[in-house]
């Protein structure tokens, strides 16, 4: 892992560890409800549609779509070194479900808006892996 770049990582708790450990078993977790089968992104206590609770850490296809997306080419953190691309991806199981995410493993001369995307893993330290996006050759 010494040679991934620098990332700021998150603090696991019980209301996300799904999502930051589904990748150990290639699985993209979010939550959602059984009774109405909303997907609920990013974790909070009851379903936003029916009020429903409690959710339930499901895998998802791991597909997604580009939302949009941008270069950055600034040195913000020390060790994260530009250029990155961050993007907006949404989920092909509900596009009202959005992911922040670095896109990785294309150039930003072949991204376009509404390309197939798919997960991969960033595997970390402590069992986190980052849920990151890459062009769905699928």
């Amino acid at each position: 892992m010494s040679d991934l770049p620098f990332r700021l990582l998150p603090r696991i708790g019980p209301e996300n560890e799904h999502f930051w450990t589904g990748g150990a078993a290639g699985e993209l977790r979010l939550l959602q409800c059984p009774a109405c089968e909303t997907w609920v992104h990013p974790p909070q206590p009851i379903c936003p549609a029916c009020l429903g609770e409690p959710l339930v850490a499901r895998a998802t296809s791991g597909r997604a779509t580009l939302h949009t997306y941008t270069v950055n080419h600034h040195p913000w953190i020390p060790g994260f070194d530009p250029p990155y691309i961050i993007a907006i991806v949404t989920l092909n199981e509900d596009p009202r479900v959005r992911l922040t995410t670095n896109l990785v493993h294309c150039e930003e001369a072949d991204l376009r808006i509404g390309m197939p995307l798919a997960v991969c893993f960033e595997e970390r330290e402590d069992g986190i892996f980052l849920p990151l996006f890459e062009p769905d050759t699928n």
